[in-house]
């Protein structure tokens, strides 16, 4: 996964919202957190992991890509905030053992209010590769994340022309 590129476009599509909704001023990163937050809990919910008084399957592999990468454009957002680009991260294989998605969702919110507790490098990290592990556990490769990644940057381009 191309993370420098990724990173790059997120800062693309950044700038255009903050020019074009006159957002210079503003501070963000308490928008951004709940953004995900809430993006993050989208994804569990088209997965069903957690909807044990359900026989209801989880949505197509596309919709819950999508809902993925939804998260993914604000964890790199949150990068560019504190300037955390230049990170280096990878798939790790430490989570092979971990088969409940439940579990993996609950690390990820205490990432994110580890993040918000403490903005260190060190916790966005630990957010990036445990978001990582969660695309993993889902099925999806560093490539499959990073073409739904430009597609739905795309997406997000064209909205912002027809004014979303």
């Amino acid at each position: 996964m191309n993370l420098s590129k990724l990173f790059q476009l997120q800062q693309t599509l950044d700038k255009r919202i903050i020019n074009e909704h006159d957002l210079h001023d503003k501070s963000l990163f308490s928008k951004k957190v709940l953004a995900l937050q809430v993006e993050v809990s989208e994804l569990a919910n088209e997965t069903r992991c957690f909807k044990f008084w359900s026989n209801k399957g989880p949505s197509n592999r596309d919709t819950i890509l999508e809902e993925y990468v939804d998260c993914l454009h604000f964890i790199l957002s949150l990068g560019l905030e504190k300037n955390y680009q230049d990170i280096q991260l990878s798939f790790r294989d430490d989570y092979n053992d971990l088969n409940d998605l439940t579990e993996t969702f609950i690390n990820v919110y205490i990432d994110i209010n580890d993040f918000v507790v403490c903005t260190s490098k060190d916790n966005y990290k630990t957010l990036f590769e445990d978001f990582l592990c969660l695309g993993k556990s889902l099925g999806f490769t560093a490539k499959d994340i990073e073409n739904a990644y430009l597609q739905k940057n795309n997406v997000n381009h064209k909205r912002q022309d027809i004014g979303y």
